[in-house]
Parts: structure tokens; sequence; C-alpha cells
């Protein structure tokens, strides 16, 4: 028999994520809403802690310096200086927007393979946000089993019912940058829960997905289809069938971030490989800012 997904998601409060932002995933500590404010040690299984050890993993950001006797430029939105410091601007930006968030989650969206997850870490890390990873949650409450395998042995639509009942307890909570799956946008229900919050596109070309997927391999992607012959293109040929079912569900995001748009502020014509992390996650404050000031 199956067991329900609904039984097996516990999510924590997320009170003061601040207070936790950089520590050990071992040693977390959520503050419960009471006057005593105590902290509380939330128990962790040996199994789920490995392998959340493993997904929240330490982030390495590539840092552009600029000279140390002049401070780092003020990115606008429109223009990229061609010399800053990404980390000094990341920071800057994120205290500036983090109060008009309301405390509000950030849900990412996008096709496999568009940085969701990376971006998410660096954004939530600038935010003093905590993180989360649909794909990994649905994993831990469907045994520990991966996405390819609950495709295989439950089919699609099991994965995306419990897909929904993530977005669901997830959009009650606050202070989440969420990292959601390539094909939650599909149905009007998640959008239903991630309007509770606010949507961000990354919107990245899909040659450079193409081969971005291509170089790691597509064993751990359920939808690309593993016919013979050149990786690449039967990649490119299903990403494309794939764009063209969900890309007006991906206009629906509050927010769009375009890499081809970042790529030309930065001069780099239409090569969006070389785009860090840190400057993506700049791009969605700017945007954002856009968005809440305006």
């Amino acid at each position: 028999m199956e067991a329900r997904f609904s039984q097996g998601l516990q999510l924590p409060t997320w009170t003061n994520p601040k207070k936790i932002a950089g520590k050990p995933v071992s040693s977390l500590h959520f503050i419960q809403k009471n006057v005593e404010q105590r902290l509380h040690q939330i128990p962790i299984s040996c199994h789920l802690l490995t392998r959340i050890r493993k997904f929240c993993r330490p982030l390495v950001l590539k840092v552009s310096r600029s000279s140390e006797n002049s401070p780092a430029s003020v990115l606008k939105s429109g223009t990229f200086p061609s010399l800053f410091d990404e980390s000094k601007i990341l920071r800057s930006k994120s205290e500036e927007i983090e109060p008009y968030l309301n405390g509000r989650c950030i849900f990412l969206v996008g096709m496999m393979g568009s940085g969701k997850t990376t971006v998410g870490e660096v954004l939530s890390e600038a935010l003093g946000y905590s993180f989360c990873d649909c794909d990994t949650l649905i994993e831990e409450a469907v045994g520990g089993r991966t996405v390819a395998e609950i495709f295989k042995l439950h089919g699609e639509c099991f994965f995306r019912d419990n897909e929904t009942e993530v977005l669901k307890k997830l959009s009650s909570e606050h202070r989440l940058v969420i990292s959601t799956g390539g094909g939650a946008v599909v149905r009007p229900v998640n959008w239903k829960h991630m309007q509770k919050g606010i949507s961000v596109w990354l919107d990245v070309p899909l040659e450079a997905l193409a081969r971005r997927i291509t170089a790691i391999g597509t064993d751990s992607r359920p939808l690309l289809h593993h016919e013979s012959g050149d990786p690449y293109l039967k990649t490119m040929k299903r990403l494309t069938a794939l764009f063209e079912e969900r890309g007006e569900a991906y206009a629906n995001a509050n927010v769009r971030v375009s890499l081809e748009n970042i790529a030309a502020k930065l001069g780099l014509d239409d090569d969006v490989c070389n785009i860090t992390p840190t400057v993506i996650a700049i791009e969605v404050l700017l945007q954002l800012e856009n968005l809440l000031k305006n």
C-alpha cells in the first residue's frame, strides 16, 4: 500500500531564521512562538540528517572583487558595472529589500536545470531566510526514494499530488525561499498556494539548459527520454516540448529574471553560462524591488 504524503511531511516552525542562518544543520535550533522564546532542539533521525547534510551543502560564491580602496558600485536596475563586488552588493540590496517582503515566502519556478536550488540557497542566505527544496521534501516523505524512483514506481500523478501537498504546507510558513519542481506550475491549485508569497521565474535559454543537463547526465530527470542518439539533441528536443507546455504558466510568476537580460547587462552577448549564482540573486532582488516599491 502507498503511504499518503500528508502523514509523512512534518514542517518546522521557521520563526526566526536570522538566528539560525549559517549554522550547521546538525545544530539547527528553532524558536517557538511563546512568551519565554525558549530554544528547543528539533530531533532529526540519523537517516534524515544524512540526507539534509547532503542537501544543504555549504555555499561557495564566486566573487569579482573591486579595488580594496574603492567602495562597491551601486547596482541599478537595468545596468551592471564592469567591475563590482558581488557579495557586498548582494548583502546591501538584501538588507534594503528584506523589510518590504514582510516575511513572505519566495517561490522560485522555472525549467529543470535552471538553477533554482543553487540561486535559492544564495538568496536565502542573503535575506536571512531558510531554504526548502520541494523535491527533497517529497523524497523524504516517500521513504527516501529519489524523484526518478517515485516516477517509476508510482507515476507522475502520485508525484504531482505530493508536490501540491508540499506547496500547500509551505505556503502557510514565513521567511522561506522555496525551490519548486519544473512542473509545479502546470496545476492551477499550486499557483493558489504560491500566491500567498511571491513567485520568481528563473528564465534560462533552452540551449544553455540542454548543455548543462547533458553535462551532468539525465538519470535523475524522469521526464527526459532515453532513446539512443545524441544526448544533447535528445535533451534539447524534450526541453523544447516541455517549455511549449509550460511557458505560459511560468509567465504567471510575479517576477521574471531573464539570464539573457543579465548577460546583456554584463556585456556577455548571449553567453549565460558564466553568470554566477550571486549575480542572478542580485537580479532577483532588483526585480523584487521593482515589484514591491512600485
